[in-house]
């Protein structure tokens, strides 16, 4: 007599799970999308000196030496004739005048001023709370320190100043990275109220509020900046300064995405579960803060991420034109400023890199506003989970 096959209890089966969210599929093709991915680091490893740019720096922004003015790089060894070091060190500098009667810089070769971790600096505030003066790195200071010789670690050389140009971009990061997030965090704000409103209510309001939008955008972006940015007294504190320019800038770029919204909105306010809102009695402004404009978010986080690198330029070339953040308070925008003269440029080409830290901001927003864009595009299949 044949063996009875077994039947397998029903409890052994599972049930099938719960469907992906559309957050959850768009993250997954997020995280697949390389350059997106590359540009999310990247921007991590920005708003590091953000946030630990105390920290990072080795020196405070208005740190100088006068007799250290245009330094370049300083050269980080670890041999010499005297042998191999496991530490880095640097050599100091010594100022000479020769047959021109021309003082210049000369690296004293007799002793080695050697690279610490962990050392005391000048004083800051770690996470803008904390009164420390620990910095990640500094150098020791030569034996005859405070004569003529000066133990200096620039990483990306001095300014005119004798300030550590690398310092002076940590703190500059504050300013550059954050005028962004601000000034995009207003448009969406405004672009989504007017524009949410506008396509809602509709009739006289909206052509209202649409030829303002028009009025705005008929003038032209920069000029409208230098404009609103004399109406500022010119004696403003750098605080005052910051928040000014994020204002200006939020009030030249909401209109755009006012007006996108806007169609948007004439597209969705049709659909069932507006109108079943509509007929229990809620009111025009909670059924536009809570059922239409959440549709549009797949599209505001694109444009936000994208719009980004546009303040971020904006604000440089304020400051590149003496209109923004002022001196002493550092902004990569105001550091450019010694690179408008050819000669210092050619003599002094360290004076760029700020402009390579600004370059890399807006290639990261740029790369990562690509990969949401691919990520959150309803009409690209992104595959089971995997």
């Amino acid at each position: 007599m044949p063996e009875a096959t077994a039947i397998p209890p029903i409890l052994e089966v599972a049930p099938k799970g719960r469907p992906d969210s559309p957050m959850s599929i768009a993250y997954r093709a997020f995280r697949r999308h390389r350059i997106g991915m590359l540009g999310f680091w990247l921007l991590m490893a920005l708003y590091l000196l953000v946030i630990l740019g105390d920290f990072i720096a080795p020196y405070d922004p208005d740190n100088q030496v006068r007799e250290l003015q245009w330094s370049p790089p300083t050269g980080i060894h670890f041999s010499d004739a005297a042998g191999t070091s496991i530490r880095p060190f640097v050599y100091p500098y010594r100022n000479e005048i020769d047959e021109n009667f021309n003082v210049k810089q000369v690296q004293d070769r007799t002793q080695r001023c050697y690279v610490r971790f962990f050392t005391q600096g000048d004083e800051h505030r770690f996470l803008g709370i904390l009164p420390t003066k620990v910095r990640l790195f500094g150098v020791d200071k030569p034996v005859n320190a405070g004569t003529e010789n000066f133990a200096r670690i620039y990483l990306m050389g001095a300014d005119i100043s004798g300030r550590d140009i690398f310092s002076r971009i940590c703190y500059g990061s504050r300013i550059s990275m954050t005028i962004g997030l601000i000034g995009s965090s207003l448009v969406l704000v405004i672009g989504l109220l007017i524009g949410g409103i506008s396509g809602y209510v509709g009739g006289m309001t909206d052509n209202i509020l649409q030829r303002l939008c028009e009025a705005v955008m008929l003038l032209p972006g920069f000029y409208l900046l230098l404009m609103l940015r004399f109406v500022f007294p010119s004696d403003m504190d750098s605080v005052t300064v910051y928040f000014a320019v994020v204002t200006i800038l939020a009030l030249v770029g909401w209109p755009g995405l006012a007006r996108v919204i806007r169609g948007m909105v004439l597209s969705i306010r049709g659909r069932d579960y507006i109108q079943a809102a509509r007929a229990v009695g809620i009111s025009p402004l909670p059924i536009i803060i809570r059922h239409v404009l959440p549709n549009t978010m797949g599209y505001v986080i694109v444009s936000v991420t994208l719009s980004i690198p546009g303040y971020i330029l904006g604000e440089s070339a304020l400051s590149l034109l003496g209109l923004g953040i002022m001196e002493p308070t550092p902004s990569w925008g105001n550091m450019l400023q010694n690179a408008m003269d050819i000669v210092e440029l050619d003599q002094h080409p360290w004076v760029l890199w700020p402009g390579l830290f600004i370059f890399l901001a807006v290639m990261g927003f740029n790369m990562v506003g690509d990969g949401l864009r691919d990520a959150l595009d309803p009409k690209q299949v992104h595959g089971a989970k995997q």
